[in-house]
């Protein structure tokens, strides 16, 4: 559920739905301009059911940003679903990943790793980040930070 505490603030702050992979035909994404798509990382990429998920998107000129929890957070693991997403015509406005609770593997025996989080503080720092997305993504292109 580490994710998902996630997803959930960065949904309040874009006044988003929420679905899951399982729960989404592609088809009801033409409707959005703007997709986010995040899951915990397992083996250094995202979830396989978001990875599949991702592979079946049609090509679009759409908006997305990623997001993700892990035990070794960094942004370097979304490059699967980052390369994927780019190969369909998406535009990545910003990437996400914090600290989660993780218990996969040996760490079930040992209690886990990252016991609390993501915490209030990382919960906090979604927030911006979804605040700097909502930003970004209503700015006229031409005024936005070439980076």
């Amino acid at each position: 559920m580490n994710t998902e505490k996630v997803a959930k603030v960065i949904a309040d702050v874009l006044q988003a739905d929420l679905k899951e992979p399982k729960e989404t035909e592609v088809e009801d994404l033409s409707s959005y301009d703007l997709i986010g798509f995040g899951s915990g990382i397992y083996f250094s990429k995202h979830h396989r059911e978001l990875l599949e998920f991702a592979e079946r998107l049609p090509r679009a000129k759409k908006k997305a940003f990623i997001f993700s929890t892990a035990g070794f957070p960094s942004t370097k693991w979304h490059g699967v679903l980052r390369e994927i997403l780019k190969s369909k015509g998406f535009e990545i406005l910003g990437e996400f990943c914090c600290r989660g609770f993780n218990t996969h593997s040996i760490l079930r025996f040992i209690g886990g790793m990252n016991k609390g989080r993501p915490n209030e503080e990382d919960l906090e720092k979604a927030r911006k980040f979804a605040e700097e997305i909502k930003r970004e993504f209503t700015l006229p292109y031409a005024l936005r930070d070439p980076q």
